[in-house]
């Protein structure tokens, strides 16, 4: 044992376990002496940086870790079990509250100490070129004397390239679980960097939408927003966790080296944070101006009805007049048309000429009063 560590509790996550009987009556499971191995993706044991064994379950590890002084284990997990969880609880005495937090998932990144452990929440990223999405996935890391946890609830961060590449930097391994918490950090950063190329192509693809008058460019502004908004909730957060371990938050004997590397990384997630605040910005300009050019094209189709309303009704006009003026002569000829026998003017020389006269008098009347009113 080193030590100490391997003594089991007798309270927190332990404790509720054996109030099993106590709440539905029936006994307390027993302690598997390896639990089912479905969630496990990897588990090895490391001696001053190298690989000293590869244990195929979790009781194996415990198993090596106890017999090797100096070793540090480092578990990978993925969606782990509740067994696998609690084997772990009570092996390495990991607080309830940040095994509560890593079964449920759905936490924002953050850095907490419960005694000799390092419990951290991370959120990466990653960029989907086929469906032009940002996709989010979380991981929690137990960081203890001798042991490193990691339990993912998503594909990314890529654990198996940051154990590829750790183990051929033995020096840096050597460092201990804090050198792997810095590779991990240093990985998902990293990882931020095809997303933000993403987003900015996202946002040059909007523009050229937004200037090309295409309807659909409001709904992807949105759309657009909501990632940049999620991906700030992952990113900003993390800036705190790395300030803190760059302070000795971590551990007290994290070494200046180890803290020069973490410092880089927060230089690098700084100017992601940075230019993540400007897309934001710049995706409310785009939409402001987006706003602007439909309210203009909106007032340019108005006015095209408007004007060509108005050429109707100049149309209807002098339509309507020439009707009123073709009507008077038929009106006219239709009353003097009709064949009854005592009808003034019949038998008048001049009753023909008259009619005639009338027809002109009346249509040029007609056709007076609509010309200076603008009907003609």
């Amino acid at each position: 044992m080193v030590g100490g560590r391997r003594s089991r509790p007798g309270g927190g996550f332990g404790r509720q376990l054996d109030e099993y009987e106590t709440r539905d009556g029936s006994p307390p499971p027993a302690e598997s002496p390896d639990p089912p191995a479905g969630g496990l993706v990897d588990s090895a044991v490391y001696v001053r940086g190298h690989r000293f064994a590869s244990p195929s379950g979790l009781a194996e590890t415990y198993r090596c870790l106890q017999e090797q002084d100096g070793a540090m284990a480092w578990i990978g997990l993925y969606r782990p079990d509740i067994g696998q969880i609690t084997s772990l609880a009570r092996e390495f005495r990991l607080h309830d509250l940040a095994v509560e937090d890593a079964i449920n998932a759905h936490q924002r990144p953050k850095l907490e100490r419960y005694g000799h452990t390092l419990f951290v929440v991370l959120r990466a990223a990653s960029y989907d070129d086929l469906r032009e999405e940002v996709e989010f996935s979380e991981l929690h890391l137990f960081i203890g004397p001798g042991f490193v946890v990691t339990v993912r609830h998503g594909e990314a961060p890529d654990l198996a390239a940051v154990r590829r590449r750790m183990e051929t930097e033995a020096q840096m391994l050597a460092r201990g679980p804090q050198a792997v918490l810095y590779a991990i950090l240093d990985q998902v950063v990293d990882g931020y960097a095809p997303v933000v190329a993403g987003l900015e192509n996202d946002i040059d693809e909007i523009e050229t939408q937004v200037f090309g008058g295409d309807p659909n460019a409001s709904r992807r502004i949105y759309g657009l927003s909501r990632e940049v908004i999620q991906f700030q909730r992952a990113a900003r957060p993390l800036l705190s966790v790395l300030d803190a371990l760059a302070d000795g938050a971590g551990s007290a004997s994290t070494d200046e080296e180890l803290r020069r590397y973490l410092r880089d990384v927060t230089d690098h997630l700084t100017q992601v944070v940075e230019r993540v605040d400007g897309f934001r910005h710049l995706l409310q300009n785009i939409l402001t101006v987006n706003a602007t050019l439909v309210s203009q094209q909106q007032n340019e189709e108005m006015r095209s009805l408007t004007a060509a309303s108005y050429a109707q009704n100049e149309e209807l006009k002098k339509v309507s007049s020439w009707a009123a003026i073709l009507f008077a002569p038929t009106l006219i000829g239709t009353v003097y048309g009709m064949n009854f026998i005592h009808m003034p003017e019949l038998s008048w020389r001049f009753g023909y000429l008259f009619a005639l006269l009338l027809m002109l008098l009346v249509c040029g009347t007609l056709y007076v009063i609509f010309k200076r009113r603008g009907w003609l």
